[in-house]
C-alpha cells in the first residue's frame, strides 16, 4: 500500500507539473460537446443523452488516449528506466497510473457536465448525476488496462497514431458521436462487440432511469479481464524486450 501511495502522489505531482498536457486532455471533450452536443440544448431529454454520450467519450478519450499515449513517452525517459531496475513489484506503480488516469478522466467528464448544464437544461435529477459519474468510474477500469496496453506495446512514436486508430472508430462504433438508432445496420451489428457501445449504454440507461442490462454488464467484466491480461502481457514485453 505504501509503494501505491509514493507511486500514486509521484504521478500526480508530475502531471500537474505539465497543465500543457492535461489540460487540453481534460477539457477536450467538453469543448467538442460545445460545438456538437449543443444542437440538442433545445430539447432536455435529448440534451442529457448527448452530455451522457460525451461523458463516456472524455472518460475513454482521457484514460485509453491521452495517458495511454504518456505512458509510451514517458517509458523512453531516463528516469522511468531507472526506476524500473528498483526492486520491487510493478503492480504499484501500474495502479497508480490506472488511479491516476481514472481521476484525471473523471475531471474531464466533470468539464463536460458543467457545460452541459451551462449551455442547456438536461433532464436529469441529482441522483442520475451521481450513477452517470459512477458509471463512467467503472469505465475508466477497462479504458485505462487498454491505454496501459497501449502505452508498453507501442513506441512513442507510434502510440497517437495507434490511438487514434483505435480510439477515433471506437468513439463512432460505440454510438458516442451517432446515436445507436440511427447508425447502418451493419455498423449496429459491429458495435454490439465493442466496450464503448457497453459503455454507452450503461450511461444511457442511467439517463432512461432504466434497469441497467445485464449483458453490458458481462461485456464491461469481460472486457476488462481481456484488457488486464493484455496489460500485463505489454509490461512483460516491454520488460523481457528492454531488461532481459
Amino acid at each position: 500500500m505504501k509503494q501505491f501511495i509514493t507511486h500514486f502522489l509521484l504521478a500526480a505531482k508530475l502531471l500537474l507539473r505539465m497543465p500543457g498536457y492535461w489540460v487540453p486532455a481534460v477539457i477536450f471533450p467538453s469543448m467538442l460537446f460545445s460545438f456538437f452536443g449543443v444542437s440538442s440544448a433545445d430539447d432536455p431529454t435529448r440534451s442529457a443523452y448527448a452530455m451522457a454520450s460525451f461523458c463516456i467519450y472524455a472518460i475513454v478519450g482521457v484514460t485509453f488516449y491521452q495517458f495511454g499515449a504518456g505512458i509510451a513517452q514517458q517509458r523512453e525517459t531516463a528516469f522511468d528506466v531507472w526506476s524500473r531496475t528498483l526492486p520491487g513489484s510493478r503492480w504499484p506503480s501500474l495502479m497508480a497510473k490506472l488511479v491516476t488516469a481514472s481521476l484525471f478522466g473523471l475531471v474531464s467528464v466533470a468539464s463536460v457536465i458543467a457545460v452541459a448544464f451551462t449551455l442547456s437544461s438536461p433532464a436529469v435529477s441529482g441522483l442520475q448525476l451521481a450513477q452517470l459519474v459512477g458509471v463512467c468510474a467503472v469505465a475508466a477500469i477497462p479504458a485505462s488496462l487498454m491505454g496501459i496496453t497501449l502505452g508498453y506495446l507501442a513506441s512513442s512514436r507510434t502510440a497517437v497514431a495507434i490511438a487514434n486508430m483505435v480510439f477515433l472508430p471506437l468513439a463512432y462504433l460505440g454510438g458516442l458521436w451517432v446515436p445507436p438508432g440511427r447508425l447502418p445496420d451493419v455498423i449496429d451489428t459491429i458495435s454490439q462487440y465493442t466496450p464503448t457501445r457497453h459503455m454507452g449504454e450503461l450511461a444511457w440507461h442511467v439517463i432512461a432511469k432504466a434497469s441497467i442490462p445485464t449483458e453490458s454488464l458481462i461485456a464491461i467484466a469481460a472486457f476488462t479481464a481481456l484488457f488486464g491480461v493484455t496489460a500485463w502481457l505489454g509490461v512483460k514485453t516491454d520488460t523481457k524486450r528492454r531488461f532481459g
